[in-house]
């Protein structure tokens, strides 16, 4: 990795070992930015604060060689990535201002793609996680995840069934609870249904009603409108001398009909007249037709404004039309059967929530019966770890358990309670030597024990689901002696499969390093190239004998140094 302005490293690159590499320095010295830098490389929370101060942006690049084939590879060329001599390439920049990018194998990309690739490269572990072991959801994920499908399966389905009865729940407590705005709601509907039903409006009713009220109410100028019309038309009979335009058009066509012949285009233009002639006659006789057909009647003028006033009271409170009123009608029809329904819909929920309630027991069951093998295996396979770890006496075993709940699930004659893991309360439990009770780890462990504890479960999780890169930040806190020894012995023992870094303050760990790095600052504070230094030969041996006393040129802590190299070189 090449680090850039990021804390107190102004520009550093860190050759890590393919085997197990250990970084050493004074406290402060910028240790754990080597922690940081790869956490950001794999996705974690860009935080400006990171960024050196007088600098623009932090810079981190890294350089990880992964097998062809495997997922993370897979995924980063599914993303546009190309290799670099089966190299894969990641670039990650944080500026002062907050904003972060992300380049994977020379594409740019979002953050979260880095996230994604975490898992299969690196498993980081340091003392927030030894914290995070205490809690007893993460201790029954451990325990999951260790058991692999075993509890996979059984918990899929089970999580299935949980979220189906969480849906089944809420809706029969959303339909019980609001029982009473339901039946106000339906008592409201029934009355707007009779209103509606009442009148029995058709559609298009109140248009056709506004229109003949219109001509109802102006009978008299229509009908005196239509006979003027039709006596200019065709004539009135009580005035024989008078001039119509029907007598005037048929005077003309005469005058055209002797001399037609003689010229076509005259005869064209009799024709037209002739058209006009009948068209006249055809619209007098509509005129004469309409005016004897003109009901003038005002018995039926009231009954019409009767019936657009009962329309009215509908469209001032169930829509803007008649055509809107009867479709709220349609609508609230429907509502009203749900509603009506409610009865109903409440006996078929409540026997399919007890029925999911039988089942999720049954899978709880189910469950419980797989963490109960996986548990045993997992607490043999850490028990035995621990004795690897200075710790041959200890005993780890699971605790197991479920709570009564009233409101839970029916479970070997009990109610639990239950979520969405299932009914088990998973507790890791340590008995560090003979005669003493198990007890929880949080409670039984000391802060040394507690880091052997943890590496020994993360040893058992590589056996069964490994990564290529294992990084522990300061795990050994806590732990001195022998046990450090003994830490130091199965990293190392680690390193032959898998990837180690380790940031530490323990020489006795450090010892067993395929490759020791030394962070250190220079005389203003800050972290340079030349300020993360491969060790070898006097120069690791000075630097452990500084972690052993403090003095680089302590005779004793010299031999000593020269001893833990001597044993580390011994058990590789």
């Amino acid at each position: 990795m090449r680090i850039r302005s990021l804390g107190v490293i102004d520009d550093a690159v860190v050759e890590l070992s393919p085997g197990f590499t250990a970084v050493t320095g004074e406290t402060g010295a910028g240790k754990t930015m080597v922690v940081t830098s790869l956490g950001l490389l794999l996705g974690g929370r860009a935080d400006p604060a990171l960024v050196r101060i007088g600098a623009k942006a932090a810079v981190v690049e890294g350089r990880i060689t992964v097998p062809e084939g495997t997922a993370a590879i897979v995924r980063a060329q599914e993303a546009g990535a190309e290799l670099d001599d089966g190299a894969l390439l990641i670039s990650r920049t944080v500026s002062a201002e907050g904003r972060s990018r992300a380049h994977l194998g020379g594409r740019s990309v979002p953050v979260g793609m880095l996230t994604e690739l975490a898992d299969e490269l690196v498993a980081v572990h340091g003392q927030t996680d030894q914290q995070g072991l205490l809690k007893l959801s993460r201790q029954r994920g451990a325990l999951d995840r260790y058991a692999g499908d075993a509890v996979a399966v059984p918990l899929a389905k089970y999580q299935a069934a949980y979220r189906r009865l969480r849906a089944v729940s809420a809706e029969l407590d959303t339909i019980v609870t609001r029982a009473r705005e339901r039946a106000q709601e339906a008592d409201l509907l029934r009355f707007g249904l009779d209103e509606i039903a009442a009148v029995e409006p058709r559609a298009g009713e109140d248009v056709e009603l506004s229109a003949e009220a219109e001509r109802l109410g102006h009978a008299e100028a229509l009908a005196s409108a239509a006979s003027s019309a039709h006596a200019a038309l065709a004539g009135n009979p009580e005035d024989p001398e008078g001039v119509d335009a029907a007598t005037l058009v048929g005077g003309a066509n005469r005058a055209l009909e002797a001399v037609r012949s003689h010229d076509p285009a005259l005869s064209a233009l009799a024709d037209r007249i002739g058209e006009i002639g009948i068209l006249l006659s055809d619209v007098a006789g509509e005129l004469a037709g309409y005016a004897d057909d003109l009901d003038a009647d005002p018995l039926r003028l009231a009954a019409v404004e009767e019936r657009r006033a009962a329309l009215t009271q509908l469209t001032r409170k169930y829509g803007e039309t008649i055509d809107a009123v009867l479709a709220w009608a349609e609508q609230g029809s429907a509502r009203l059967l749900e509603l009506d329904g409610d009865d109903d819909r409440i006996g078929e929920l409540t026997a399919e929530r007890d029925g999911l309630r039988g089942e999720l027991g049954a899978l709880a069951q189910a469950l419980t019966d797989s963490r109960t093998e996986a548990a045993a295996r997992f607490a043999a396979a850490v028990t035995e770890e621990l004795a690897s770890l200075a710790m041959p006496h200890a005993r780890v075993s699971f605790d197991i358990r479920r709570t009564d709940d009233p409101d839970g699930v029916e479970l070997d004659g009990r109610t639990v309670a239950y979520g969405p893991s299932g009914v088990d309360e998973v507790e890791l439990l340590l008995a560090p030597h003979p005669g003493a009770p198990p007890r929880p780890i949080a409670k039984g462990a000391s802060g040394g024990e507690l880091s052997r504890v943890m590496l020994a479960v993360e040893v058992v999780f590589a056996g069964t689901d490994p990564v290529p890169t294992y990084l522990f930040d300061e795990v050994d806190a806590g732990v001195g002696g022998k046990a450090a020894v003994e830490i130091g012995r199965r990293l190392a023992k680690l390193a032959k499969s898998a990837q180690v870094v380790v940031v530490t303050h323990l020489p006795q760990v450090a010892a067993f390093a395929d490759r020791q790095l030394l962070v250190e600052k220079t005389n203003d504070g800050t972290v340079t190239r030349s300020g993360v230094t491969v060790l070898e030969g006097e120069d690791r041996i000075r630097e452990l004998s500084r972690m052993l006393a403090g003095q680089e040129d302590s005779e004793t802590a010299r031999a000593h140094a020269e001893e833990l190299l001597a044993t580390a070189r011994a058990d590789a």
